[in-house]
């Protein structure tokens, strides 16, 4: 079972994963509109990613004893500027996100909750294939800049991207 403060941080972490399936998904319908459909496609299985991200926290809370608190989603942006600007945008959306489970797993470590620190660990590691991930697509992008040639190559790259495999149970 886990604690109030837990469950409290957890449901919090559950509403910011929420948010980042959300502004992924805002960000393929920009990327879609500005006939980008690599990066669009890219962007949407970001947003299925975080909802297994979403589920997987939610599924844990639960089967820790624990009362999933679904709040509000804050809105995101409509405009997310080039396609540059939008994976940095990424980036520093993805170190908020690492920030918030290090700190997580910091309170799991003060509470000498050691299921919720094996549990973290997935996100932990999670999180630095996240920032390389947005990193591989971020290096090309500042070398081309704005060539439109560099950015349909890239574009057509990233619309090969395969489906991430479902998070191990654990």
């Amino acid at each position: 079972m886990i604690s109030k403060d837990m469950q409290k941080a957890l449901n919090e972490q559950v509403n910011k994963e929420f948010y980042s399936a959300y502004l992924y998904l805002a960000m393929s319908a920009y990327c879609s509109t500005a006939g980008l459909p690599g990066f669009a496609h890219w962007m949407r299985l970001q947003y299925e990613e975080e909802n297994l991200h979403v589920t997987k926290m939610y599924d844990y809370i639960l089967d820790q004893g624990g009362e999933v608190d679904l709040k509000m989603i804050e809105e995101p942006p409509k405009e997310f500027g080039t396609p540059l600007e939008i994976f940095e945008k990424t980036l520093e959306h993805e170190q908020f996100i690492t920030k918030s489970i290090h700190n997580l797993m910091g309170l799991a470590v003060d509470e000498r909750d050691y299921a919720t620190q094996a549990f973290l660990q997935w996100y932990v590691t999670e999180q630095v294939e996240e920032e390389a991930n947005v990193q591989d697509v971020l290096n090309p992008l500042r070398m081309v800049g704005n060539d439109k040639g560099g950015l349909m190559m890239i574009d057509q790259k990233l619309g090969g991207r395969a489906v991430s495999a479902a998070p191990a149970a654990e």
